[in-house]
């Protein structure tokens, strides 16, 4: 920080840092002793949009409101936000970010969940079925999703207590306890701003008018539960007990850079899926397992693009809202090195992870993963996406016969 006169101070940001004036990402935060409201990063601080903005619609513990004025507002205020990156700022409106307690950035209305990894799909397809062909005859015709539970979306650094369900034993006999293959995906959340109309679908290119930017996402999955409930409905209770979303949502805006072909895709999806504004991203993940990095999932490579993932979600004239979460699925590459899920990595728990001095399959309790990611930025540096970060607890003694 930099003293530019009485209650005033101009925000030094580092050359290394990954949260410059071209990232700026918003989330929902509490200084000292004070209520929640929308805020926006810029290098290791937080400014508060309501008193620097002098606008009301940041005064709120979520950014809903601000979401559903539309791209033209987004566009307006980071622009305004980037002008006064490099000026002196009221003191009142600048918080270091240690010093802030931060909340889920959305209220949450629905939130989907894809399949959209071409190698996770075809590691997963040689898990369960090796003497078959890994991927569905579905698989490359249309974005595989399926409808999550956003009551249990959390922000990063919530705990995530280990769930409990029923299991098939090596036996064959069915009982109910605490998973014993919990296992992470490490995923891209896409968040909606402005919302459609109930029987409309939304066209592949009108993606950025509706989607106003990502987070890191770690969809925790119970891999003992999901195996034994989800034939023939799908991801159930092994799914829904958590999912954990980073505190920072970056625009869209800022990841102009990142923007890259999509893979060919073959057969050539059907015309509701292609448009002039279909594109992949170039974002680089890293899983952390107790503080050891394990992976470097590729975002590049996904198979549908975000824009086919909401063109496909509301083909059938589902309404999205402010605030809807829709995420990736896993995200792998073709190297074993860039597994983006446990489950991946171990090979179903036959080759396991040495995590520091610890041979590791699937997640024990006390166990922390932190999902971090770069993208390529405007000025020839990386930015930052914000971390998810969560840990392992003991399930609660609730055991059932």
């Amino acid at each position: 920080m930099i003293s530019e006169g009485a209650g005033s101070l101009r925000v030094e940001v580092p050359a290394d840092s990954l949260f410059g004036p071209e990232n700026m990402p918003y989330g929902v935060f509490a200084p000292p002793d004070g209520e929640f409201r929308v805020g926006c990063r810029l290098g290791d601080m937080v400014l508060d949009l309501a008193a620097l903005l002098d606008d009301s619609v940041f005064a709120r513990a979520d950014m809903n409101a601000f979401l559903a004025q539309g791209a033209s507002r987004w566009r307006e205020v980071r622009e305004k936000l980037r002008s006064l990156a490099d000026t002196a700022l009221p003191v009142d409106a600048i918080y270091p970010v240690s010093s802030v307690r931060m909340a889920l950035p959305v209220r949450i209305g629905d939130y989907v969940d894809f399949y959209a990894s071409i190698d996770h799909a075809t590691n997963l397809g040689r898990l369960f079925r090796p003497d078959s062909e890994p991927l569905l005859p579905n698989w490359r015709h249309l974005p595989v999703g399926y409808h999550g539970r956003a009551g249990t979306v959390v922000v990063s650094d919530t705990p995530v207590i280990r769930p409990q369900g029923q299991r098939q034993t090596d036996s064959g006999a069915t009982d109910f306890g605490p998973s014993e293959r919990l296992d992470i995906e490490a995923e891209l959340g896409f968040v909606v701003g402005t919302g459609s109309t109930l029987g409309a679908p939304v066209t592949v290119d009108e993606f950025t008018s509706h989607v106003f930017g990502v987070a890191l996402v770690n969809d925790w999955s119970a891999r003992d539960i999901q195996a034994w409930e989800y034939q023939p409905l799908g991801p159930f209770l092994g799914k829904s007990f958590a999912t954990s979303m980073s505190a920072w949502i970056t625009p869209l805006a800022a990841l102009t850079e990142a923007r890259v072909p999509l893979p060919t895709q073959n057969p050539e999806p059907l015309p509701y899926l292609r448009g002039s504004d279909n594109f992949g991203l170039d974002i680089d993940l890293a899983v952390a397992w107790n503080g050891e990095v394990v992976s470097h999932p590729p975002y590049a490579r996904m198979y549908w693009s975000p824009a086919q993932m909401l063109a496909h979600l509301t083909a059938n004239g589902a309404s999205i809202r402010p605030g809807d979460l829709y995420a990736s699925g896993t995200i792998s590459g073709p190297e074993p090195t860039q597994r983006g899920s446990f489950i991946e990595l171990s090979w179903g728990g036959k080759e396991p992870i040495m995590v520091g001095s610890e041979s590791r399959t699937f997640l024990a309790d006390g166990d922390e993963v932190t999902i971090t990611a770069t993208a390529p930025g405007s000025t020839g540096r990386p930015i930052g996406l914000g971390a998810v970060s969560g840990r392992i607890l003991a399930a609660h003694n609730t055991s059932r016969p």
